[in-house]
């Protein structure tokens, strides 16, 4: 058997139906739109989710709350697993991300408070608890606020 041997199944591949090619085709004239009405005018297709006439499953379905498109959303990182960096080391946004700490450098950062904090490093976040800013200082390191 040769390279040059090779050749697709019999029936694997089809020819597109080519419409609107004149009459000796047999998908000439109205090019198989049939005559008149919503699906034969351009553009006439009706969307996947029109059920109709009826009402819409989304206007049927009822609302409730309300959903803030606006919503500031923030990593979390507790105090305790920054015990992992060096001492005088400075944290950023960057370093949490490289480490896996969290997921997406899109998000702000906020600092809390849970666990015990031993080391004395500059922490870069975007927001901090109060008593994580007293916890950072109290070991002798800073708390600096990102905009």
């Amino acid at each position: 058997m040769k390279i040059s041997d090779l050749a697709p199944a019999k029936g694997a591949k089809k020819q597109r139906k080519r419409i609107g090619r004149g009459p000796a085709s047999g998908h000439g004239k109205t090019a198989t739109r049939g005559h008149k009405g919503q699906a034969a005018r351009s553009g006439g297709t009706k969307p996947s989710w029109f059920e109709g006439g009826q009402q819409p499953l989304t206007r049927r379905v009822p609302k409730r709350g309300f959903k803030n498109n606006f919503r500031k959303i923030y990593a979390i990182v507790c105090l305790e697993r920054l015990n992992v960096f060096e001492a005088d080391a400075v944290v950023t946004p960057q370093l949490l991300h490289d480490s896996g700490m969290i997921k997406k450098l899109s998000d702000s950062v906020k600092i809390l408070s849970d666990g015990e904090f031993t080391k004395p490093m500059v922490i870069s976040a975007h927001k901090f608890s109060r008593k994580a800013i007293e916890k950072i200082e109290a070991v002798g390191g800073r708390a600096e606020v990102l905009s």
